[in-house]
């Protein structure tokens, strides 16, 4: 449960107090201050240039790859690790970017 999911169930549950209520809200909206301010992180920003990168080398890809065979044969991945990739390609996975397909004890990836 996040800060923010605790602070309205908090002002829920103590609807009848008004002061606890201020309270909670004045804190969500503190929070929300901070995320709005924060933006992207520096890593965050390489991991979006990665990203951007592995989709244009999976379309370059007749068939499905493991991440083993994306880092050796496409371009600009070398020096990663297949950790970093993997995780870089769960998140296109759940953004609907990429598809993933067991085959054997391998996992293959490919656009969607």
């Amino acid at each position: 449960m996040t800060k923010r999911e605790m602070f309205e169930t908090i002002a829920t549950v103590n609807a009848d107090n008004a002061e606890i209520v201020e309270f909670c809200h004045r804190e969500i909206e503190l929070l929300n201050r901070k995320s709005a301010s924060k933006g992207m992180t520096k890593t965050q920003k390489e991991n979006e240039g990665i990203m951007a990168t592995i989709l244009d080398d999976l379309a370059g890809f007749e068939e499905p790859v493991t991440v083993t065979e994306l880092i050796a044969n496409g371009a600009g991945l070398e020096g990663l690790t297949n950790q970093k990739v993997s995780a870089l390609l769960r998140k296109l996975g759940e953004a609907g970017k990429v598809q993933k397909e067991v085959r054997g004890k391998k996992a293959v990836f490919f656009l969607a």
